[in-house]
């Protein structure tokens, strides 16, 4: 198993895996940025140099949960998202593709700004995860009481293996 992370020099982190949690950690990306298209703006021209889009609020749940409402108000919250989403969606997916370009060995050397696209993703990734899996704050009890035999139970214990690379890149970074 990987040690994560660690602080390196100059305000670097270091990060150490293994071959195979490089590939997971390589796929999971690929899968986010399938499943979080670019930003969409509107057709007048105007509007998408800007980066304006449409403000309709994702129908899929991962999404939903990527791109949450801004606002209580739907007039409000469609107002924000019009504004925002584009942006949103293509630091997402800038984010996947530095941990996707980062991640190529077992150990690695992280500048800060890169390091700090990796928590990000890490985050969208326990999010989507965490989403299609209806992870719960009982989620570590289910993982102790599943059996290994269990379908879901790869799906659970990568799912905690990112919350412990995302801890250890927390304490990395602080």
């Amino acid at each position: 198993m990987s040690s994560g992370f660690s602080r390196g020099r100059n305000g670097s982190v270091v990060a150490v895996f293994e071959a195979a949690e490089v590939s997971l950690l390589r796929s999971l990306v690929s899968m986010m940025l399938g499943i979080v298209p670019p930003g969409q703006t509107s057709d007048d021209p105007l509007e998408r140099a800007l980066g304006i889009g449409d403000g309709e609020a994702p129908s899929d749940p991962v999404l939903a949960r990527l791109f949450p409402s801004a606002y209580e108000d739907e007039k409000e919250s469609v107002e924000f998202r019009r504004y925002t989403e584009a942006t949103l969606r293509d630091g997402k997916r800038a984010d996947a593709r530095t941990v996707h370009e980062t991640a190529r060995s077992g150990r690695f050397e992280l500048s800060p700004e890169e390091a700090q696209a990796w928590l990000r993703s890490l985050n969208d990734l326990r999010l989507t995860l965490g989403t299609k899996l209806d992870v719960t704050e009982e989620v570590h009890d289910e993982i102790a009481m599943m059996s290994e035999d269990d379908p879901r139970y790869p799906a659970y214990v990568t799912y905690d293996w990112l919350t412990y690379l995302q801890d250890s890149l927390v304490r990395a970074l602080w």
